[in-house]
């Protein structure tokens, strides 16, 4: 089995029984020495003993107390949405079970980026043995956003980070400067000649991802959204890429993103997107369920349609939460 993904920090966890993830210690200490939390050198000294009563014992309980008594208020809201969000984290019994408490019941003030790095964890857990890196790179749409842009006809992603890290700087490659990159960043779009380049750089998210016109790019992203479901919801699902939604007796979908979302609910009430409206539309699937009897009696064996879309910035923001909570399971309508 190859590595990728390191910096998920699948190595500091272990598996259940079940298959899913152990909150351990190991873990917790990682999210302990973000720099968001590591005491600067002019800290005060209540801040400094928070920090390494938790390195000794990163589940002791914290009181709402020793938080106000921190001097800086930066530093009282990272500690009171950590602590928020390590008690979520360590009251459920694996990383998963945490992940589907948040997505359903909502995970208030706890910052996108640490949902994010639960779905890049629990990602790197579902897709272990993959060996695709049209998969994996797809995969990453899960918890880092993406850049769009159009090259010759051809939609690519490229990840926001990497380019925003260059903006400032002067693009020299052509291809580059389609994203606002510098030269530095070594942006390569993902094809069959560099696969297998992918192993090596995983966790450095150089690659674009040609999903406009690479039929193997749309697979892989449909390949992750299966493995997400059923690893996530114990629920077998086929996805299909499709090229436009011609179904006259459409009865469910599911926007990926809050773009998404707002333009499916427009085709919904009936309403006519514009030209522009249309273009932000990047991706669409067909969703099938294994099993019909699990879904809600008005959708039935009828297919789940899913819509991935760019915002007004051609940012692309994937909410993997919305499949936990926006498909048409009877448990999911319960649970909610």
């Amino acid at each position: 089995m190859r590595e990728f993904w390191v910096s998920s920090g699948h190595h500091l966890t272990r598996r259940a029984e079940g298959g899913g993830l152990l909150v351990t210690d190991e873990l917790l200490l990682a999210y302990l020495a973000r720099p968001e939390l590591v005491p600067p050198p002019e800290a005060c000294d209540a801040e400094r003993a928070l920090h390494a009563a938790l390195l000794a014992d990163p589940r002791r309980p914290v009181t709402e107390a020793e938080i106000a008594a921190l001097g800086d208020p930066d530093a009282r809201e990272n500690w009171r949405f950590m602590i928020a969000f390590r008690d979520r984290l360590a009251g459920a019994p694996t990383i998963e079970a945490a992940y589907l408490d948040l997505a359903r019941r909502g995970a208030g003030p706890i910052p996108p980026i640490f949902l994010n790095q639960l779905v890049h964890l629990i990602l790197r857990n579902a897709l272990d043995e993959a060996d695709d890196p049209y998969v994996l790179r797809a995969a990453e749409l899960f918890f880092r956003p993406q850049r769009a842009s159009l090259h010759e006809g051809a939609l690519l992603l490229a990840d926001a980070e990497i380019v925003e890290a260059h903006e400032a700087e002067r693009p020299r490659s052509p291809l580059l400067a389609m994203f606002g990159e510098s030269a530095e960043a070594s942006l390569d779009v993902l094809d069959d000649g560099n696969a297998w380049t992918y192993w090596s750089r995983s966790d450095a998210h150089t690659m674009a991802l040609n999903l406009g016109t690479n039929p193997k790019a749309r697979a892989g992203l449909a390949r992750a959204i299966e493995r997400f479901v059923a690893h996530l919801l114990n629920e077998t699902v086929t996805v299909e890429p499709i090229a436009e939604m011609r179904d006259p007796d459409w009865r469910w979908f599911t926007g990926l993103d809050a773009e998404a979302t707002r333009l499916g609910n427009a085709l919904w009430r009936g309403d006519d997107l514009s030209e522009e409206e249309a273009s932000r539309i990047v991706a669409l699937f067909r969703l099938s369920f294994a099993d019909a009897s699990r879904v809600e009696p008005k959708v039935g064996d009828r297919p789940v349609y899913l819509i991935l879309a760019m915002g007004a910035d051609k940012t692309v923001r994937m909410k993997p939460q919305n499949l936990i909570t926006g498909l048409p399971l009877v448990e999911t309508a319960r649970a909610a």
